[in-house]
Formats: structure tokens, sequence, C-alpha cells
């Protein structure tokens, strides 16, 4: 049956090299002396360690925890003790170090307690993210974004389709290829159970045409494991169709709005390598500690896909291929179009490396030398995201960051398409990875300097809040002693009003015995009257 199939804007057809590690067949990374473990894996926050050096640790177990909502754990991807925690190299294009847990492997690779569910079905949806997110899965197709964050439409959003991202357009890459043709069931599986938690009305396998086995392999699996609602639909080989947005519009022929998640318009797309880690999760109890990693170009002897540990150093993977050729130039992680230079061979796989491609001075487009802009417009017509790279190209180089936001440089799916068909070799990219960097280090900068005018705006409201606090104590303690005082002197008068009444009546009293004192003593001192019978007088006479 044919299926109905929409174009997208721009795009390149670059040669695919992919011939290179098709042909082999999977291989199995030894282990190495020592596991370098990156604390950031992901898109979010760092994980926070939970061991110590010195400890012990199971194949399987949490030896660090995530750290907030966007973030993933990080297991142990072997049995063994823990060296020590300390700044290591890291896949990243500034070539900087990380905190890193050094894991030296014991050898016996023993198991830690497994959980598996027999039946995915019989659990709740939150149930299943917490297992997912417990297991540390972020996308494995190059964002490395939790896993189970994209699993949660939320109670009021529907979600109609679900899409697994199989298109792998990359040049050079051969691991999700590999990953359909030889283990198409465990993508089923994983798929049903991301369906389950989506409750999702239908699910699309979108896979390039230029990968007949694997259509095969997964239109087989389908038709056994799965009923009506999923179909694989095989696309025309364009780059980069593997893009999320390119490949919605591919496929349904809806496009997100600018701004907008595809979860807007009730998508939801997964990289069919996630889906894997999902069923292993799930159904086996199984973390996130390894992955196929596709080992390739003309500086390495063997190029083939490896089944490898996180952790493991790029120096020993690339050993492990047979070593460099005599002309390898450059190391990518990742591939041609997307990928970034590594500045040294003694960064870790992680969670996000899906490529590991030894470049040869022959194969290198920046081996050309780099000639002025003149303005052909090119650019602009291969972007898939409808962007002015030209424009964006100026500004950015003048670092006018204000100006190339006008122009949408977050839009940018940083594809390469632009830089590809340049005829005069500019790296653009790398001119709009440099304003996006530049333009978060302002804003965390930014962010940093509010925080601060917070802080500092709510310690003078504390020390202002303390001195009305400390003044209103002080009126209270001030207004109790006026009280007092006003109670002391009021019973100080009392008394001394009684004190003065006692004093008036006892002078009263004092003078009244006085008085009666006087009479008396006027009394005794008087005359008497004389006596008639006393004759006395007369006869004197």
């Amino acid at each position: 049956m044919l299926e109905r199939l929409w174009r997208f804007r721009g795009g390149v057809h670059p040669p695919g090299r992919k011939e290179l590690s098709h042909g082999r067949p999977l291989a199995q990374a030894r282990l190495p002396q020592r596991l370098y473990l990156s604390l950031q894996q992901h898109i979010g926050a760092p994980a926070e360690p939970s061991v110590q050096p010195g400890d012990e640790v199971l194949k399987g177990e949490v030896i660090a925890r995530a750290s907030g909502l966007v973030s993933a754990p990080v297991h142990a991807p072997t049995s063994g003790r823990i060296a020590e925690i300390t700044s290591h190299p890291v896949p990243h294009p500034s070539g900087m170090n990380a905190p890193c847990i050094v894991l030296e492997p014991d050898g016996e690779d023993q198991w830690t307690n497994r959980s598996p569910v027999e039946d995915y079905s019989a659990l709740q949806p939150h149930e299943l993210r917490e297992r997912i997110r417990d297991a540390g899965i972020v996308g494995l197709g190059g964002a490395a974004f939790p896993t189970f964050i994209k699993l949660d439409p939320g109670e009021e959003q529907i979600v109609d389709t679900l899409i697994i991202n199989g298109a792998e357009c990359e040049p050079y890459i051969t691991s999700d290829d590999l990953l359909m043709r030889t283990r198409s069931e465990q993508i089923i599986g994983g798929l049903q159970i991301m369906r389950h938690a989506l409750n999702a009305n239908q699910c699309l396998i979108g896979i390039e045409d230029n990968k007949p086995e694997a259509l095969r392999s997964m239109r087989q699996a389908v038709a056994e494991l799965d009923g009506a609602g999923t179909r694989v639909v095989a696309l025309p080989t364009r780059y980069p169709t593997g893009g999320e947005r390119q490949l919605i519009k591919v496929l349904t022929g809806k496009e997100v709005p600018s701004g907008k998640r595809p979860l807007e318009i009730g998508v939801v797309c997964h990289n069919l390598s996630t889906a894997a880690a999902v069923y292993r999760a799930v159904q086996l109890s199984e973390p996130l500690i390894s992955r196929i990693v596709t080992v390739t170009g003309e500086g390495v002897v063997e190029p083939q896909n490896v089944e490898t540990l996180f952790g493991m150093p790029i120096s020993t993977l690339i050993e492990q291929c047979g070593g460099y050729t005599e002309g390898a130039a450059r190391l990518i992680l990742g591939g041609p179009m997307m990928g970034f230079a590594l500045h040294t061979d003694a960064v870790p796989v992680v969670k996000a490396a899906n490529c590991v491609l030894a470049a040869h001075l022959d194969e290198l487009a920046s081996s050309r030398p780099t000639l002025p802009c003149i303005r052909c417009g090119r650019c602009s017509k291969a972007c898939p995201a409808h962007l002015l790279p030209q424009q964006m190209y100026w500004h950015s180089r003048a670092k006018d960051f204000d100006r190339v936001q006008d122009h949408n440089l977050f839009e940018c799916i940083e594809c390469g398409c632009c830089s590809y068909v340049c005829p005069s070799n500019i790296p653009l990219v790398q001119y709009f990875r440099f304003a996006k960097n530049e333009i978060w280090a302002q804003e965390r900068e930014q962010q940093k300097m509010e925080e601060s005018r917070l802080r500092h705006d709510a310690k003078q409201e504390r020390i202002e809040r303390e001195k009305r606090e400390k003044a209103e104590r002080m009126r209270i303690i001030k207004e109790a002693a006026q009280a007092k005082k006003r109670e002391e002197a009021k019973g100080k008068s009392g008394v001394q009003s009684a004190a003065l009444t006692a004093k008036a009546a006892k002078s009263d009293e004092k003078a009244e015995s006085r008085a009666r004192i006087t009479e008396l003593e006027k009394g005794r001192t008087k005359p008497a009257d004389p006596d008639p019978s006393d004759d006395s007088s007369g006869a004197e006479e």
C-alpha cells in the first residue's frame, strides 16, 4: 500500500558512506581498565554522586542520582570499585573538563537486584514513567532529553500519534540500522510501552528507503508482535529527514508552529534506540548503561558497530577497532553534518554518542580555505527550518546577538545543510553555535545578576523589617515603662495622701487633746466663789 507522504522545505543529499560499517556484524567492546562516567550525560541538571571513592558497586547500581526534574541518574555499567570522583575531559565542542565518576571494573560483571515487569499493561502510565526515569533513559537520537518527561503529556493533552524515528539520515552512521536488523522485537516492545504511557491512537515508524533490510525486519516484527495502529513507513532518502519537525511534516503533513512543541499538535517523537532502551528498562529491569556506537571513517582500520559501555574511553574503542590509519586527521563525535570535533580521544562514550568518526584528511570539507560570502542565497534554499543563514551569519560574526535573535536563531536545528552547500566553505553552523552559547551565557549572567539583585533587595527588606520590629519592640517597652511609672506614681501619691490624712487626723487629735488639757488646767487655777456663811469679812470691817 502506498503511503501518503509530504515534503519539507530545503534539505540536501550528501554522500551516505554507510557502506563503511554496514556490512560488519555487531561487536562487543572489551572491558577497559577504567570507565569514566560523566555526571552530565543529558540535557538539564547534572546528576549528583551517590557513592564515595572506595565503594564497591554492582552492575546496574545507581552511582549518581538525578538532581532535579530535568535530570537523569547514572548507573554502574559493570561491577567494580569506585576509584575516584574527579574532573576529566568530556565530549563537548569546547573541550572542557567536567566531574566524572571513575569506575575500575572487577571483571565479574555481577548484576544488582532486578525486578522485571511481566505485564507492562497492568501498570499505570505514571508507574511506567517512574521506571523509565529511574533507569536513566534519555533520548538516544542525539538530544539526550530525559525520556520520561516526553512520555508525560499531561491530563488535558491528547496524543494522536507516536512517531518512532528510524530515518538515521546522517551520513556514515549505521547504529540504528543495525539495531533494526538485529533487535526489531525490542523496538516494537518499547514502542508498545510508550504508546501505553501516552495513550496514543496510532504509531508511525519512519525509515529511509536506503535501508531495505531494516524495513523488512521491522515490518515483519510489527506483523508478528503488534496489532493494529502501528505502521512502518518508507521515507525518501533526504537529509535531514530525521529532524523531529521534518519527520513530523513528512509523515503527517503537520507543521509544528514556531516556539511550540510537537505535543501541542498531538504528536510525540522518539528515536528507535530510545524505544529499545525503554523495553529493556521495563521488561528486563536493565537501566541504560550501554548503546551501539558506530566507529567509522577512513581514519580507522576496521569501521564497525560496537556495543559499548558508557564511560569507555574513545581511545580504547578506536584501539579495539584496529586503531588509526595513516592520514587520520580529525576525530568527530556524531556524523559529519551535526557532529563536533573532539580535542582528545581520552573523552568517554556518553549516552548521546551514537557515532565516532575518525575522518581522513580527504574526507574533511574544512580542509578547503574559507572565502568571503558571495551572497548567493544557497544556504537559505537548503535550510529546512525556513531561516536566513546568511543574515544570521553576519549578525553572529558581528556579535550583534539581539539582531541574530530577530532572525529566529533558536529555530536553527544545526543540521549543517547551509554549511554543506556554501561555495565559500564558511562554517556557518559554528557561528550559530557560538551565538547560541554567548546568548545563553549572557542569560545566565543576567539571571545571576537578577538573583543577586533579589538577594540584595531581600537583605535590605530584612534589615528594614528588623529595624521596624526593633523600633516597635522599643516602643512597646517604652510604653510599658511609662505605664509602670504612672502606676508607681499613682500608688505613691495615694500612699502619701493617706499618710497626710492620717497625719492631719493625728494632729487634730493632738490639738484636741491639748485643748482639753488646757481647759482642765484652766479649771484648776480659777478662784472659788465666796461662801455666804463665812462672816469673817464683816467682822474685819
